[in-house]
C-alpha cells in the first residue's frame, strides 16, 4: 500500500529533504544533516512537520468521564486550556499509546496520538464508548500540525506568524481564530526545549510553513533530529520505550499513572506493578568509548543477556555514547555495571538516569 503524504510533502521535496517511510507516511528525515538541525533546536529555532500525528475529539456530556476512563492521568476538575501527558493502557497494564489530552471546554477534549497507532487507537477508543453520552471523531485527516521548537520559538511564533502565544504557560493550550479559521495552539514540546504546536487546516499549515521558511529565522528539521532531541532528555517513543508489552511503570513513567484515581482501564495491573514491582525496567546506560548502541542490541551481565536496547545514540549535546534499555529489574539500580553487545564485541557501561541532557522548558 502506498504511503500517505502530509500537506507539506511537496515543500519538503522542494527543499531537498531526505524522505523516508515512517508510520505509514513519507516523512522528511533530514534537510541538511541531523547534527546541524539538532543544534539549531537547542540553540535557536527549528520547525517540524508533524502533520502525521493523529487527532481525536471527544465531545458531549460524558466527555470528561470517558477520557478519565481510558486515560492514566487525573483530569478531574482541570481548568479549560490545560494539557495532560499520559497513556491509554490495556487491562494487563500494557500501553495502547502515549498521548496528549487537551481540555478545550468542559465537554470537549482534543486527543493527540501517535501516527503509527491512529487506526488501532481509534478502534480501541470506540470499543470503550458504551455507556457514555458523547461523540468520538477521528480528525486526523483534517488537521496538519507544525512544531516550532527552541529558545527563539516564542519570539518567532509571535512575530512571524502573528500568533499571541507568550501568555501560554507550559502544558497549556488555547483556540484562536485567525483569518476566519479556528486553530489550536499549545506549549509543550517533544524536544526538551521551549516550543509550540499549531493544529490547523492543511491550507493554514502550508501558509505558516512558507512564512517561517521565508523569515530566515528558523531551520526546517526532520524526524532524525526529532528522535535525537527527545532521546537525550529521556522522553519515550512508542514502539521503543513503550508498547503493548512495556507498561508505563516499566518505562519509568509511573508518575503519569494516577492510581489514586478510582477507575481507569489497566488500573489494577498498574497498581500491582507499582506496589509489588515490575519484572523489567527501562534504564539509561552510559557506555565507555565511542561505540554506538542501537535498538535491539543485547544488554549483558556477566555474559548473560539481561535486557535489550530500546534507543541508542552518540548523544549530540553531551558527546557521550548512551542508550535506554529494557532490563531485568535486578540490574536496574543506578551504578550497576553492564555490557552492550555491538555486533561481535561487548562494551562496558553503567546504569545512569535516563535524562542525558537537561530540559529547557519555559516553566513560568
Amino acid at each position: 500500500m502506498e504511503n500517505k503524504k502530509t500537506c507539506l510533502y511537496d515543500k519538503h521535496v522542494a527543499l531537498g529533504a531526505l524522505m523516508s517511510p515512517f508510520a505509514g507516511f513519507d516523512m522528511p528525515i533530514q534537510y541538511s544533516d541531523i547534527a546541524t538541525e539538532h543544534h539549531a533546536v537547542r540553540r535557536e529555532c527549528g520547525v517540524f512537520d508533524v502533520s502525521h500525528m493523529g487527532e481525536v475529539t471527544v465531545c458531549g456530556p460524558d466527555a470528561e468521564r470517558y477520557v478519565s476512563h481510558i486515560f492514566t492521568g487525573d483530569i478531574s476538575g482541570a481548568p479549560v486550556g490545560k494539557v495532560f501527558y499520559g497513556m491509554m493502557c490495556y487491562d494487563d497494564g500494557g500501553t495502547v499509546d502515549d498521548l496528549l489530552v487537551y481540555k478545550l471546554a468542559d465537554d470537549r477534549f482534543f486527543l493527540v496520538i501517535n501516527a503509527s497507532n491512529i487506526d488501532k487507537d481509534f478502534d480501541w477508543m470506540t470499543r470503550h464508548t458504551e455507556g457514555f453520552d458523547l461523540t468520538l471523531t477521528n480528525e486526523s485527516d483534517r488537521y496538519g500540525q507544525l512544531a516550532v521548537q527552541g529558545p527563539m520559538a516564542e519570539a518567532i511564533t509571535e512575530e512571524v506568524l502573528g500568533l499571541k502565544v507568550a501568555e501560554l504557560t507550559f502544558y497549556t493550550t488555547k483556540e484562536m481564530t485567525v483569518s476566519g479559521e479556528t486553530i489550536v495552539v499549545s506549549r509543550t514540546g517533544y524536544t526538551g526545549e521551549d516550543g509550540f504546536e499549531i493544529y490547523a487546516s492543511h491550507d493554514f499549515i502550508r501558509r505558516a510553513w512558507d512564512a517561517l521558511m521565508a523569515s530566515g529565522r528558523c531551520r526546517p528539521c526532520g524526524l532524525g533530529c526529532r528522535d535525537t532531541l527527545r532521546f537525550e532528555v529521556g522522553l519515550p517513543l512508542y514502539g521503543n520505550e513503550l508498547s503493548a508489552e512495556i507498561s508505563p511503570v516499566m518505562a519509568g513513567l509511573g508518575m503519569f499513572v494516577k492510581t489514586d484515581k478510582p477507575e481507569f482501564i489497566g488500573r489494577e495491573s498498574l497498581l500491582r506493578q507499582k506496589t509489588e514491582g515490575a519484572r523489567q525496567r527501562v534504564v539509561g546506560i552510559e557506555l565507555e568509548g565511542k561505540a554506538i548502541p542501537r535498538h535491539g542490541y543485547a544488554v549483558l551481565a556477566d555474559g548473560q543477556q539481561v535486557g535489550t536496547v530500546t534507543t541508542g545514540y552518540h548523544c549530540l549535546s553531551v558527546d557521550k555514547s548512551v542508550c535506554m534499555a529494557l532490563v531485568e529489574t535486578a540490574y536496574a539500580k543506578l551504578g550497576t555495571r553492564l555490557e552492550v553487545q555491538i555486533r561481535k564485541k561487548t562494551f562496558p557501561g553503567t546504569v545512569v538516569k535516563k535524562r542525558f541532557y537537561e530540559k529547557h522548558y519555559k516553566k513560568d
